[in-house]
């Protein structure tokens, strides 16, 4: 039996999200910039996907832009911004993040910082937790941008943007969020998280790979990266991808606000019941940002003297997939960056896995995943130099 334990590396696409695109893979092909039959045809599906997706994170179906994926979405938000508020001189921007941030916007900000934009990466306490007194301390005269993730990828840990918003405002400072990995895990609604610019992707909740959306609060400026015909409200050129976005519509139709929160409620218990019984059973086992507030369905820990990568093969090869950071990350050989910047130990970084659940995991399979990586363990545990 294979069990799939990564469903923060991407999700199944649901079967009623498959159906549902399907005809725009056919006969539905259209162009949506034609003024035929055809490509009208398609236009009303991309705007009915728009509408979708708005509705989702309570925004309005004018101000979302469709993109290829969430890391696109995280640059247009960044590069976007300075490009259109700075003009010629990003010398003069100032913006803000975390040293915790997804790698689109890690590497996002080391490209802009070569072209001399300053930044300031925010520290995270042994929590994996920033606060809005660091975002004040860190704000100049020449910021422009905040830039922090709603959940981390890794931990799942939920940073305080809510709170961050209310500071950013009362400065006139925007405030971007990489939410990718937030919706669809827990309740998102831009108005209540003040933010003014949102980024997700749609392989992060059942819908398929190469489609991403940046929400974009109206009377916010953006340069686009590219150019060309002027889709999306002239932020993002090139056709698009029909059939992808009304996937995605139609997963975020599914993520009704009671249906999500009994699946948040049944997650968080399947999450709990794993943590509880490897604390008893492998009492060497050390958590991650389990102290503050996280998605419901992901856990990070790591089992000293025991190599993440290896455990990782181990449990793949009797058929269990689980991830040890961030799949855009991984294979760099040093250890979670992310863990490493929580203060963490690089033999305790390089020792860690992460566990996250989804729509379709059932309690069998965690109980069959504790007995394997249990089993899996020990056994590596007796053999190992450390």
């Amino acid at each position: 039996m294979k069990i799939y334990l990564d469903y923060n590396g991407t999700t199944p696409v649901d079967p009623v999200v498959w159906q549902e695109m399907q005809p725009f893979l056919g006969d539905l092909f259209g162009n949506p910039s034609s003024t035929h039959w055809a490509g009208q045809e398609a236009r009303i599906a991309i705007n009915k996907g728009r509408e979708q997706l708005a509705s989702l994170i309570g925004g309005d179906s004018e101000e979302i832009v469709f993109t290829g994926c969430g890391s696109e979405s995280d640059n247009l938000a960044i590069k976007g911004t300075l490009w259109s508020y700075c003009q010629q001189d990003l010398t003069k921007a100032h913006v803000i993040t975390s040293a915790v941030e997804h790698p689109a916007i890690i590497n996002c900000c080391t490209f802009l910082e070569r072209l001399g934009v300053d930044f300031t990466y925010l520290d995270v306490d042994r929590n994996g937790m920033i606060s809005a007194d660091q975002v004040e301390a860190a704000i100049n005269e020449r910021t422009i941008l905040v830039s922090l993730m709603l959940a981390n990828n890794e931990t799942g840990v939920i940073f305080p943007i809510e709170e961050i918003s209310r500071l950013t405002r009362s400065h006139g400072i925007l405030l971007h969020t990489d939410a990718v990995q937030a919706v669809g895990k827990i309740s998102v609604d831009v108005n209540q998280l003040g933010v003014d610019l949102l980024s997700l992707s749609g392989h992060k909740f059942y819908a398929p790979k190469g489609v991403g959306a940046l929400w974009v609060r109206s009377g916010v400026n953006l340069e686009p990266l590219i150019h060309g015909g002027g889709q999306e409200q002239g932020h993002r050129s090139g056709t698009e991808a029909v059939s992808n976005i009304v996937a995605v519509g139609k997963a975020a139709s599914l993520l009704e606000p009671e249906s999500l929160d009994k699946e948040v409620k049944r997650q968080a218990k399947l999450r709990d019941d794993l943590e509880a019984e490897l604390t008893e059973k492998l009492q060497r086992v050390i958590f991650h940002g389990s102290g503050v507030k996280r998605l419901s369905n992901t856990t990070n820990f790591s089992l000293p003297g025991i190599d993440g990568e290896s455990l990782q093969m181990h449990l793949d090869l009797q058929g269990i997939a689980v991830s040890t950071s961030s799949a855009c990350a991984s294979g760099n050989g040093r250890g979670s960056q992310v863990l490493r910047a929580m203060g963490v130990s690089e033999a305790e970084a390089k020792s860690a896995l992460r566990v996250s659940i989804g729509r379709w995991t059932t309690a069998a399979e965690i109980r069959q995943f504790i007995d394997t990586l249990v089993e899996v363990a020990e056994s590596l545990w007796r053999i190992s130099p450390l």
